[in-house]
């Protein structure tokens, strides 16, 4: 009898020892992080995937078009981060939403030009002359900042980088601004004189920077792209090592190499980040 009672206990010890060697299920879900972004910047994130995998990560990547906010999938839990925005994009979705949702690590800059079927450079612009721009109102700003930097309007005192009818201060050139949704930036090209189109946007509509009238330079400040975490995550290990993959000359060059200059690595402190609000001051 005495023997049957040690031959159990060894066996639940064994069971104990092989539970300890397992990896429990909350920890290999750690390890799985769900990306969510833009067709746009696939490329980049598939070889992001690669790279991750041999560093222990496993990442989903979730495409969505444009009818899709990725902050709001974000918000509801549905995946572990985004990158498909701007830090000005996305304040002003936490401002307008009430949510809280937190920049984790830069990426790029994808500068926003102003493109045109009709017309090769500002000069040729006529007075009235019709520029669509993006109707939401972080690009809708960023599109005016754009064209004062060409010299075509003057935002107002105190711009706050948010687009608008009553944002424009001078308009010498009587330029009339359309809004449109921005995924239709490149279509409306038909019907304006020029459109002023997110960098994302233009590539998958065939256009690259080199073929814009004008392209973002110093404004571009409070347009550098972010990963995005819902606040509570924002310190996860494994969210903290997919922006150290990121933000690497390996993926900076694949970037450069791919895009063709469309899009700008761009990898500073979150510290340097917060002081984006600064470059709306004239």
């Amino acid at each position: 009898m005495k023997k049957v009672f040690i031959s159990i206990f060894v066996f639940i010890l064994f069971l104990s020892l092989m539970g300890c060697g397992k990896t429990t299920g909350s920890e290999a879900k750690d390890k799985k992080i769900k990306v969510g972004i833009r067709s746009s910047e696939l490329r980049t994130w598939e070889f992001i995937k690669e790279k991750a995998k041999k560093e222990g990560l496993d990442l989903e990547l979730v495409t969505f078009n444009a009818s899709v906010d990725p902050n709001q999938v974000l918000a509801e839990g549905d995946i572990d981060v985004n990158a498909f925005q701007h830090i000005a994009y996305l304040t002003s979705f936490n401002e307008k939403n009430g949510t809280d949702i937190v920049p984790i690590g830069t990426t790029l800059i994808a500068p926003l030009g102003l493109y045109s079927k009709k017309y090769k450079s500002l000069d040729e612009l006529p007075k009235n002359a019709k520029i669509a721009v993006p109707n939401d109102a972080s690009n809708w700003g960023r599109a005016l900042l754009l064209l004062q930097e060409a010299k075509l309007i003057k935002v107002v005192d105190n711009f706050d980088g948010n687009g608008g009818a009553d944002k424009i201060k001078e308009n010498p050139k009587h330029i009339k601004i359309v809004p449109v949704d921005g995924a239709a930036t490149p279509r409306v090209m038909d019907d304006v004189d020029a459109s002023v189109i997110n960098n994302g946007v233009a590539v998958e509509a065939g256009l690259y920077l080199k073929d814009a009238i004008i392209h973002e330079s110093k404004t571009a400040k409070p347009y550098i792209n972010v990963i995005a975490a819902r606040k509570e995550d924002a310190n996860r290990p494994e969210l903290k090592k997919l922006v150290k993959i990121y933000q690497t000359d390996e993926v900076a060059n694949f970037i450069k190499k791919t895009y063709k200059g469309n899009y700008i690595p761009t990898f500073i402190s979150l510290k340097e980040l917060k002081t984006f609000k600064d470059a709306y001051k004239n």
